[in-house]
């Protein structure tokens, strides 16, 4: 970052305290020198993009693309539609654990509760405990928070290790997931005035994030992947969408990464002419892995 915030941010996030979201924003602004943070849940990513075009004071953190599942689709057009600016990403490994109140054991429990994706993620292991009926429930961290408010015996839940911390649940397994190579990546976004001021110094930045539209032209793509080869630009993700009520007509969000941020800058000037609709969703850091 330009600067470390010297207040605790104020971070939206979709879910609830203890939630991957909740741990993912901790994570990025450990990384960056800032101790404190206060997350702010919100049930659904729509609700949380419009707090954020709501309030230039809030920044957000919000999964876009996950190892397993794919791109979550919805938010590339929300962030599309919204002013916020990406100015940092955070990669993590989702990493479930099987929790309950203490004095639970494996073979007391009864019920698992959590997200559907969750519990499919952790099948292999939870198949292999006939006796626990799985129920699916809104949140990870959510399960684990009614198990512990609600004092429920014989019930476990299926969350990250934070979350099981944060209620006081006692964890009787540990990375119960299937695959190993669960990784998910989160954008963390502010206002684009605030973006500014919390945007690393250009030198150091080296990945971007880009959404353009094309004439109904052939090879209109190949020409505009050609001029950011030419210019040294590396593409690390293209993902298209359709647009509404133009058929055959595709959106495409574009992931670069570059050694030279005045290269990058002549490689979009150069691409301009050929694509339509062009916005910069933001310039930033490249995040390694987080294990």
């Amino acid at each position: 970052m330009k600067r470390l915030l010297t207040d605790t941010p104020r971070v939206a996030i979709q879910g609830v305290a203890g939630c991957f979201h909740d741990a993912a924003a901790r994570g990025y602004f450990a990384e960056n020198g800032v101790k404190t943070v206060e997350t702010m849940p919100f049930d659904s990513f729509p609700e949380l993009f419009d707090a954020l075009s709501c309030d230039a004071s809030l920044i957000g953190a919000v999964a876009i693309e996950n190892t397993i599942a794919g791109a979550l689709l919805a938010n590339h057009e929300l962030l599309r539609q919204s002013p916020v600016r990406i100015i940092g990403e955070y990669k993590m490994r989702i990493s479930h654990v099987l929790c309950a109140l203490p004095g639970e054991t494996i073979d007391s429990i009864s019920e698992v509760n959590s997200h559907a994706m969750a519990l499919m993620q952790c099948e292999q292991f939870l198949r292999r405990h006939p006796n626990m009926k799985m129920v699916e429930k809104f949140d990870t961290a959510g399960s684990a928070a009614e198990i512990a408010e609600h004092q429920l015996t014989g019930h476990a839940a299926v969350c990250g290790e934070y979350a099981a911390e944060l209620y006081g649940l006692n964890i009787l397994e540990k990375g119960i997931e299937t695959n190993k190579r669960n990784f998910t990546r989160f954008l963390i976004l502010a206002d684009p005035l605030l973006a500014a001021e919390l945007r690393p110094r250009e030198e150091q930045l080296n990945k971007a994030s880009i959404v353009f539209t094309l004439p109904h032209t052939q090879g209109a793509l190949s020409k505009v992947l050609t001029i950011l080869t030419f210019y040294d630009i590396n593409l690390s993700k293209i993902q298209s969408m359709p647009i509404l009520g133009r058929e055959w007509e595709y959106r495409f969000y574009l992931d670069v990464t570059y050694e030279s941020y005045a290269r990058y800058q002549q490689a979009i000037d150069a691409v301009r002419p050929l694509i339509n609709d062009l916005k910069i969703l933001g310039e930033y850091i490249s995040a390694d892995t987080t294990i």
